[in-house]
């Protein structure tokens, strides 16, 4: 069989750990409750319950588009790497 002088790029780099926790957080932050399970601080009248659950919504839309152009990033530079290699990759 011949030797195949391609080299494998690792699977977990530190781009996808960075991908890993920002869509992890959100989940973290809404699953620990006895975090935010309080009325004080109110802003405007909306007790903190409810308005840290509203906010993470928005930071959770962020970290979402975030490691969605993280991981455009990601595929692009592995598939730019491997042609430049002369292998095909997919």
């Amino acid at each position: 069989m011949p030797e195949s002088t391609e080299v494998k790029r690792p699977v977990i780099t530190p781009l996808r750990v960075v991908i890993a926790l920002c869509l992890i957080a959100p989940f973290v932050a809404m699953l620990w409750v006895s975090s935010y399970a309080k009325a004080d601080p109110a802003l405007g009248g909306i007790p903190f319950f409810y308005w840290y659950q509203m906010l993470w919504v928005l930071i959770s839309t962020a970290l979402t588009m975030l490691a969605y152009k993280l991981w455009q990033h990601d595929q692009r530079s592995r598939t730019t790497s491997d042609t430049a290699k002369g292998g095909a990759s997919k």
